[in-house]
């Protein structure tokens, strides 16, 4: 190799780690960046096992956001609440009997403890809160419902992100989990550097649990009112049909359970020093 092509080499090798360097900066550890882009949210009418509030299916555009690549963990939650809920313990767990509130409470105070804007206002009694969401905040929250079907499926377009059927390597269901909750990380990740999208524990979402609408949408953030909270990707207690990426479930948001937890998202944005 000559001086020149050797000079070359060297300042496209430079240049690759600077861009690799620049790309994640404003990403905390245990986080990914999930890219903007479009995709059709919901199940198509011969999908297997589809239920009707999966449709209809619809093109949805979301704009670039952070994504924790992990459900919170028990040790992450005692860190910034000082307690642990679940049952099961152990710090590389899910966190779970946590309701939508807990969930919402604990994304305000990491984001004050990180130097971040709230993502939430919350107003009134314990009894009959209200929670205003600011999409203009740069702190924690939890993901919307479309964020979290497009993040699991990390451009598939199959019932699962691992092909048309559920395997080993899918996630963790009823009858592949000794019956009890698992540690994060341990089936293998999606494309986007995800674990445990599908199954382990249900995930709350931001959105209040209602019909889908048949028009396309940019950063849907759901109805504006409603009764319960969407839940999404399955659990360690339900059948495999149900960790599929379109399939939706609904809770109370003052319920708790012991298959129930919650991932982050945030906004990405670099932060200047």
């Amino acid at each position: 190799m000559n001086k020149v092509a050797i000079l070359i080499f060297l300042v496209c090798f430079i240049l690759s780690g600077l861009a690799a360097e620049q790309s994640q900066e404003g990403v905390p550890e245990g986080f990914v960046i999930i890219p903007e882009g479009t995709f059709l949210m919901g199940s198509p009418d011969n999908e297997g096992f589809r239920n009707e509030n999966e449709g209809p299916q619809r093109q949805v555009t979301l704009t670039s956001f952070l994504m924790g690549i992990y459900p919170v963990t028990q040790k992450e939650y005692f860190d910034i609440m000082g307690l642990n809920p679940s049952e099961r313990k152990d710090d590389n767990l899910p966190v779970t009997n946590v309701t939508w509130f807990n969930a919402i409470e604990y994304c305000n105070l990491r984001s004050l403890k990180e130097g971040f804007t709230p993502a939430y206002t919350v107003t009134g009694p314990a009894n009959n809160r209200t929670v205003v969401f600011n999409q203009d905040a740069t702190g924690y929250r939890l993901p919307t419902e479309a964020e979290w079907e497009y993040a699991c499926r990390a451009e598939t377009t199959t019932p699962y992100s691992t092909g048309t059927a559920i395997n080993d390597n899918t996630g963790w269901h009823y009858g592949n989990n000794s019956q009890r909750l698992q540690p994060v990380g341990q089936k293998p990740a999606n494309t986007w550097g995800l674990f445990d999208m599908h199954g382990n524990v249900w995930e709350w979402c931001w959105d209040w649990y209602d019909v889908y609408p048949n028009e396309e949408q940019i950063n849907p953030t759901g109805a504006s009112s409603g009764t319960n909270r969407v839940g999404r990707g399955g659990s360690w207690f339900h059948v495999g049909q149900d960790l599929r990426s379109a399939f939706r479930s609904s809770y109370n948001p003052s319920s708790r359970s012991n298959f129930m937890g919650f991932r982050l998202v945030r906004p990405y944005v670099v932060i200047s020093e």
